[in-house]
């Protein structure tokens, strides 16, 4: 008889089994859109397609159905990004470096603020933003796509800022740099990938986000990607699965390109070789 295997090689080919399970699982729509992106006659099903061709990306590559969405979103999530950014590490700043009892219940009321739903404000945000004539902007929008992702950018950015150490800020004191030069000179360019992961997470979120511009933004010019891309349900008799495919993959690809141009720097850690002395 064969002898039973140790439990730690059960465990672990059953942890194996379990990753194998879940990289199917988000791999199989990731092939479903490439597939049906170069298929004109595509359907839900996952299959190489017959004769491949990139009729898709021709007719959905227009200013209608693609560029000025795209624009309207690196224009919407860019400037909510900024914002978020800045506003992050200023509020950041103080919660790191100065005590307060006050620092605590602060820090876990932002949060708690990030578990509340989005959906639960939108009505009197949309009341507020018509009163304050705000309703149909795009930086009105920003604004407020800033305001949701600042309270989980501010927790983010204190954590990191906590990993500056304390006497380089006190030797740029001691020079008589004042607390802005401080932050400006010392700080922020030592937590680069704090940054880099801050400003990543803000634009994915905002660049993902359906519901605010839907409910915030009226002009047919003034609509995102995120949310033209709804118009595939709406403007054929039967779903164009090709050309909603081919437009994904171009939605998905400013994203991509921002992981890509600073991943160098999310890996690189904070460089501080050499800069403390012993």
């Amino acid at each position: 008889m064969p002898l039973p295997l140790p439990r730690r090689v059960v465990r672990r080919l059953a942890a194996d089994a379990g990753l194998l399970v879940v990289a199917v699982a988000f791999a199989v729509p990731l092939l479903w859109l490439v597939l049906a992106s170069l298929d004109a006659h595509a359907t839900l099903r996952v299959r190489p397609p017959a004769s491949p061709t990139l009729g898709n990306f021709s007719a959905v590559l227009t200013d209608e159905i693609t560029f000025t969405p795209m624009l309207n979103s690196l224009l919407i999530c860019g400037g909510g990004t900024l914002l978020t950014v800045v506003c992050a590490a200023l509020a950041a700043y103080p919660l790191s470096r100065f005590r307060s009892r006050f620092a605590r219940p602060y820090l876990l009321a932002i949060l708690f603020s990030t578990c509340l739903p989005i959906t639960a404000v939108m009505v009197p945000v949309y009341g507020l933003f018509v009163q304050i004539d705000l309703i149909d902007t795009r930086y009105g929008t920003a604004l407020f796509l800033a305001a949701a992702q600042l309270p989980f950018a501010v927790w983010l950015m204190k954590n990191f800022m906590d990993g500056v150490p304390r006497t380089l800020e006190e030797a740029a004191w001691t020079d008589g740099a004042s607390w802005r030069q401080t932050l400006l000179r010392v700080i922020l360019p030592l937590m680069g990938p704090g940054l880099a992961v801050v400003a990543i997470y803000t634009f994915i979120m905002m660049w993902g986000n359906f519901f605010v511009p839907f409910m915030l933004l009226l002009s047919p010019e003034q609509l995102p990607a995120s949310v033209s891309i709804f118009n595939f349900f709406g403007n054929y008799g039967a779903i164009a699965f090709g050309e909603l495919a081919a437009f994904s993959l171009l939605y998905s690809t400013p994203v991509v390109l921002l992981y890509v141009l600073i991943s160098r720097r999310l890996g690189g850690g904070f460089a501080l070789g050499g800069a403390v002395k012993g």
